[in-house]
């Protein structure tokens, strides 16, 4: 049958990403403990697309997650499929995101009851003959904030809320932080931890140590990058805290990537007869859709051709 994919595109568009999302499928995790963990993951593989190409052949990847889908996360499982996805799909570059809930059993502070608490995770891994191996590892937790504020000028009480602490790091090469291990030392950077079954004197517990512990998503967020800014595996982190405030109708949120990414690489637009019109392409570019002029440099846009 005809290849309608395969075929020319006469547009001269290199695409950065074409694939498939929302693939369901089970997954499995393996903990900390050796044992392993069946989880439902939503997947989006993808890969670049050179100009010449039309399109992707978008069975190709779910055959491949398929073929891959029972391996465990700790044997090399994502780089795999990102190696396997290259070759079949002839690309020089293949991401993966794979987001998922992952459950750990918790004691609860004083009845020790233990019950099971789902943890939203993520992997986005990214292959490419240039760069290597990249994994960024996610975690959301909830945590519980009390309000300063709301303490200190309060007669009795003091506002509370959940809030969410959302983490996405890299690690050195071959080095990986256990889920395990990274949702315990981040859950203790709230006022309080959250627990899925609480008995009375648990619950007098967490309020009683969420009011004597009060922070501000600012306060989370100053010792999230402090601890991971120490930490000897973590190479890069985005870190936000976002507070569903229990007073408000809005949402409180603090926010932080370090190191920062280097200046963005934008197209330079000349007013013309008062309208921002886009300026023609130079002579000998190839494809209607060239790229005007730009330049950067660390402290932003710069008029003129790019640098030499």
């Amino acid at each position: 049958m005809k290849d309608i994919q395969g075929g020319a595109d006469q547009r001269e568009v290199d695409l950065q990403r074409v694939g498939v999302k929302n693939v369901q499928l089970p997954f499995r995790i393996q903990e900390q403990s050796g044992a392993i963990q069946t989880v439902l993951a939503h997947i989006q593989l993808s890969v670049d697309l050179p100009r010449h190409y039309k399109g992707t052949h978008m069975s190709r990847f779910v055959e491949i997650l398929e073929r891959w889908k029972d391996l465990p996360s700790a044997t090399g499982q994502l780089q795999r499929i990102l190696e396997d996805t290259r070759g079949r799909l002839e690309a020089d570059q293949a991401q993966i995101h794979v987001g998922f809930t992952y459950f750990l059993p918790r004691a609860a502070p004083v009845s020790r009851q233990v019950s099971t608490m789902g943890y939203d995770c993520q992997f986005t891994a990214t292959l490419s003959e240039r760069e290597g191996y990249d994994l960024v590892v996610g975690v959301q937790i909830p945590i519980t904030t009390v309000c300063p504020c709301s303490r200190e000028i309060s007669a009795a009480g003091a506002h509370n809320q959940r809030a969410w602490l959302r983490v996405k790091l890299r690690t050195v090469p071959r080095e990986y932080l256990w889920l395990e291990d990274l949702i315990a030392q981040l859950e203790r950077f709230g006022s309080c931890e959250i627990y899925p079954l609480v008995k009375r004197e648990d619950e007098k517990y967490v309020t009683e140590k969420g009011y004597f512990n009060p922070k501000f998503v600012e306060d989370v967020l100053r010792d999230v990058v402090l601890w991971l800014r120490a930490h000897p595996l973590v190479t890069w982190f985005e870190v936000e805290c976002e507070a569903d405030e229990s007073i408000h109708l809005h949402n409180a949120f603090a926010y932080q990537q370090e190191p920062l990414p280097a200046a963005p690489n934008v197209f330079v637009r000349e007013l013309k007869n008062g309208l921002n019109e886009a300026q023609p392409a130079p002579a000998g570019a190839v494809g209607a859709g060239a790229p005007k002029r730009w330049r950067q440099d660390a402290t932003g846009l710069l008029p003129g051709a790019p640098p030499s």
